[in-house]
Formats: structure tokens, sequence, C-alpha cells
């Protein structure tokens, strides 16, 4: 990995993180458009070309949930419960907080009330991987929200199937509905609806390019959770970690694909030296190095900084997906992150770890987004209604100021509609 010495914390921020390639959006246009005027016959010539598959139907059936369950190991049964177990807790405390509230100011009352929405889609990746994990984290925190549709879309393999594991998450989740169908093709079918698969209120889930494409396009009609690009892991270490769990770490989250982007911030000229040539040793040994490699030295960085105010700078710059703080007062240095989708405290606190059964949700914000929301959550599935009561009496009591609102916009008929009323 390159290691920079960092003086101007917002000139190297600027200049380090990576840039998202513009192409493919052409392409993923058609294919939008094509599902939208073409239904089921689009997604199946779509399938046939990116996935190699011939599918005659697209929802999975009883049968196929059933011999699912055939295909996996009792012990991967107990991870997904696991799991979904702990992560529902983490939901439903959340949404325990959501209290119905009335406010009453001068015979107008205001009723706030915290309502789930009505359908779902969720994408999971797939073809030739295996992503359980992304179906625990976008099935559940819906499930506890109240939604009443949860379908979930995933791409299929060349032989037509989607892989056991990920169909027995989505059942154990309690998907409503699970589809053969990926790429922008999905995404497309989500929101337009076919003669197959009904379209929903909001698209939520990773995915590669085409899908961070698509679900940017249609996100103008159907609602989206957030633009997920490749996984980031940001660490702050100071010279009390242990560079080998640091060198780890930085492997761990950049064998996902070649364009993540893995870096480590320390003040500790060191650390970084020690934690460099960790990664050196350990790459000769892990599996998917060429990968691992390819990563880290695309993109992958060590910057040292003189301050710890400026550790903490940068990494609010940067702004990870995943940030890790292993530092000798981490608790201190977290309390001045505000710009990261997860923050991990301590040494035995691993990104990879949160990944899947720690509790927390790893469906989180990319691309500098952690500066503006949080991980994937019941609050992505509920939405507040509102409901307002006037009377008659409370009307007056406010009409001479409405009365200049209404002429300062140039709206006369808005007072009117009040004044008629107190006559």
């Amino acid at each position: 990995m390159k290691i920079f010495r960092v003086s101007n914390v917002e000139r190297f921020a600027s200049k380090i993180i990576p840039k998202q390639p513009q192409k493919n959006k052409k392409i993923v246009e058609s294919i939008l458009k094509k599902v939208q005027k073409d239904g089921d016959l689009a997604i199946r010539k779509y399938e046939k070309k990116f996935s190699g598959a011939k599918l005659d139907s697209f929802r999975v059936s009883k049968t196929e949930i059933k011999n699912a369950y055939k295909k996996i190991l009792k012990q991967e049964i107990l991870a997904i419960n696991l799991s979904k177990k702990r992560l529902e807790k983490t939901e439903s405390i959340v949404k325990s907080v959501l209290k119905n509230k009335t406010i009453n100011t001068d015979g107008i009352k205001i009723f706030k009330k915290f309502v789930p929405i009505q359908s779902t889609g969720c994408y999971i990746p797939g073809g030739l991987a295996k992503y359980p994990s992304s179906v625990i984290m976008s099935v559940i925190p819906a499930k506890v929200a109240g939604v009443k549709k949860i379908i979930v879309v995933s791409p299929p393999n060349s032989d037509g199937k989607i892989d056991p594991l990920t169909i027995v998450a989505a059942d154990i989740c309690g998907a409503n509905e699970i589809y053969k169908v990926g790429g922008a093709q999905g995404i497309a079918a989500l929101s337009f609806g076919t003669e197959s698969i009904p379209k929903v209120d909001k698209i939520v889930g990773p995915g590669g390019a085409f899908v961070t494409i698509a679900k940017y396009l249609i996100s103008h009609r159907t609602a989206i959770d957030m633009l997920a690009g490749p996984t980031e892991l940001g660490i702050i270490a100071d010279s009390s970690a242990n560079p080998e769990f640091v060198a780890l770490d930085l492997i761990s989250q950049s064998e996902h694909s070649k364009d993540t982007f893995c870096f480590l911030i320390t003040n500790s000229e060191k650390l970084a030296k020690s934690v460099n040539q960790n990664i050196q040793d350990l790459i000769k040994k892990v599996k998917r190095s060429d990968l691992v490699q390819q990563s880290l030295k695309q993109n992958g960085f060590i910057a040292i900084c003189n301050k710890k105010s400026d550790m903490i700078k940068l990494a609010n710059e940067l702004a990870p997906e995943h940030l890790q703080i292993m530092t000798k007062n981490p608790q201190s240095i977290a309390s001045k992150i505000t710009s990261t989708g997860l923050i991990l405290i301590g040494n035995d606190t691993p990104s990879s770890a949160s990944d899947y059964i720690l509790g927390s949700n790893h469906i989180l914000p990319t691309n500098g987004f952690g500066k503006t929301r949080g991980s994937l959550s019941v609050l992505d599935f509920i939405k507040i209604e509102t409901q307002v009561t006037a009377s008659r009496t409370s009307l007056s009591k406010i009409s001479k100021y409405l009365d200049v609102f209404t002429k300062a916009e140039g709206l006369p008929n808005h007072f009117e509609a009040v004044r008629g009323r107190l006559k």
C-alpha cells in the first residue's frame, strides 16, 4: 500500500477519493425502457444474455423453496437464525422509540403517526455469488417495520437457479415472494411491474454498477434506500494497535472486489510500516490474493497525520462506509466522528464480523453519503403520517397572520378559503 504524509487534510482527501466511472448509463437506460415496454419478454431476453439462463417462470415455487432446505447444512440454518435474531432485536428496539404523538396548540390538534410503507423489493446480488447475509440485512428491517409485501429478487445462475442458501434465508426471514431476476432488469421489474413481477413502493439492497445506475434512474418514480458503491473501510489506529489485526481487517474488506476503498489513518510511522509489511507477508498466504492485491494496490493507502485532530478530520472528510477505531481511547475519537456509515470501536470489533452477526446492518452508505445517512434500518420502511384537526375558533385566532402570509406570497384565495369559514 502507498504511504502518504498528510499535512493538508482537505487537499489530500479531494485527491485520494476514487472517482466513480460514469459509463454504462446508456445501456441501463435501454434495459429500463425495454422492460417497461415489453415486461416479462424483455426480462427473459436479458437474463439469457447476461446470465445464460432460459427461464419459463420467474417466481421461486414452494417446491423449490422446500428443495433448497434439503441442499444446505443444519449449521447454515443455525447461522441464519442467529444473525436474524440479533438484527431483529436491534431493529425492534429502534422501532420501539417511534411513539405516536398528539400536539395541541390553541385548539389545533396535530397527530403524528409512524406507519410502515406497503411494499418493498429487496435486491440480493447473486449469479455466481452467494449473499444470504444481504437477505437478512434487507428483509428483517422491513419485516420489523411492518411492511406487508416484501419481495426478494436475485439473479439466477446459468441453470436458471438461485443459490439455495439465499432462498432459505429469504424464507426464514419472512419474504412473501422470491424471483429469479437480477441486474438492471430486476430493478426495472420492481419499479414498473411486469406480468409476473409486481411493482413495489421502495427498492433496497446492494448491487453492482448496473444495479446502482438503474436504482438512480428509476428513483424519480420508485423510492430507493441509497446508491451503494464498492465497499469502503477506513481504520484509525495509533501505536497501541496490533499491526497484524489492522492488516487482516484491510485484507478482509478488500477481497470484495478490485475497486474497494480500504485505508489506514495513523499518527505512528512505525505502525504504518509494520501494517504494510504485514499485508505483504499475509497476501502470499491468503485466499483470493490476486483480488486483494489488486484492490489494495489500486485504491488502498496509509495516511500518516501529525495530530490526532487531523486523523479525525481526515476520517470525516473521507466518510467511509465502515470506520474502525483501534486506539488507546477509541471512545473519545468515536465521539468526534460525524461522517461514516458504521463506527466499530476497539481492537476486537472487526468490520468483517459486523457484516454478518453482530446485530448491526451491513447495508451502508458509500461514496461520502455517510455524511447524511446511516445504515439501512426500520426507519427506511416507516413514514410519518400527519393528521391535522382545526376548528373555527382556532382559525379565527390565526386569521390575521395567515392574511399576512397570503398577501406576501400573492395567493389571496388561500386567505379567502379561511375567511369564508369565519363569516
